[in-house]
């Protein structure tokens, strides 16, 4: 009985080689293709990669670069507006659908159907809602508000917030989603409850609620912050990264570098700061809710 025990326990070798596939992919294809991009970040790489090592030199070229500079606050810009505001937009949404309304169903659609769009159409769409001879701008005017202006798309200074826009539409009904499968989750005892003790409806959600779905606004929050680090597609079908370079972004930059201007070695030494940025943002967040199940474990 003992030999079988242990036989029904011990893993079929075939699960082994069925598992090499994936473990071949994750070896060669996401660390090793790292590695190779962090070491080209120290070479003097143009077209074709090169073993040529220049130190330091790609970095310091990196961050003395205006293009560069520029990007990244356009980067912070659009992850403070479009993580913030897409937050709060799809909770409202969620709380709005949990109400138990008619036409729930219509409704989860229709708030959910920019984010089964791809980011090219949306950053067409919007390039179209912005553009002052076409859309908003000139719609108002043939109503007869002949000094209504809406030049974002062509202005310098106001361009990044167009883009901030269409990545709010387009995202916030993913976080929707994600947060109304939490609300779905609150047992309707803790709404009894509340209502019998007259705490206010926003109190509940505040004191109640959000920590109590803290999982889910989690979750939300590392999409947005991973997608907003690889911005790239709505930024292009947009702007180009006009006006100028206005709204330029990092990934932008760094296909810039690899294919029109032939610098490999500036495009992953770009490459290489983004991994850390993600790094730096992520880490903490892991070791964050490690630390915290830990807690509630040891509680339990």
């Amino acid at each position: 009985m003992r030999n079988k025990s242990n036989k029904a326990r011990m893993p079929h070798w075939w699960l082994h080689i069925a598992m090499l596939p994936l473990a071949i992919t994750a070896i060669v294809g996401y660390l090793g293709t790292t590695v190779w991009t962090i070491f080209l970040s120290f070479t003097s790489s143009r077209m074709f990669p090169s073993t040529n090592l220049v130190g330091l030199d790609q970095y310091q070229r990196l961050f003395a670069s205006e293009r560069w500079s520029v990007a990244i606050d356009n980067l912070v810009l659009f992850a403070a507006g479009s993580i913030i505001l897409s937050t709060l937009l799809g909770f409202l949404l969620a709380v709005f659908i949990d109400q138990k309304i008619r036409g729930e169903s219509l409704f989860r659609s229709i708030f959910l159907y920019p984010y089964a769009l791809s980011m090219v159409v949306t950053g067409l769409v919007w390039q179209w809602m912005f553009n002052p001879e076409m859309g908003l701008q000139a719609a108002v005017r043939r109503l007869g508000f002949e000094n209504f202006e809406l030049d974002w798309l062509v202005s310098q200074d106001m361009v990044m917030y167009c883009i901030i826009i269409a990545g709010i539409w387009q995202g916030s009904g993913l976080i929707m989603a994600l947060i109304l499968a939490g609300l779905r989750g609150i047992d309707e005892e803790i709404w009894k409850s509340s209502r019998l003790d007259g705490i206010p409806t926003w109190r509940t959600y505040v004191s109640i609620v959000l920590p109590m779905i803290r999982g889910s606004i989690a979750t939300a929050m590392t999409l947005q912050i991973i997608g907003t680090i690889k911005v790239y597609d709505v930024v292009v079908a947009m702007t180009r990264g006009g006006p100028g370079m206005a709204s330029e972004v990092p990934a932008k930059f760094i296909l810039d570098n690899m294919g029109g201007r032939s610098n490999l070695g500036l495009a992953s030494a770009a490459s290489t700061v983004l991994l850390l940025t993600v790094i730096a943002l992520l880490v903490p967040y892991f070791y964050f809710n490690k630390h915290q199940a830990a807690k509630r474990g040891g509680q339990a």
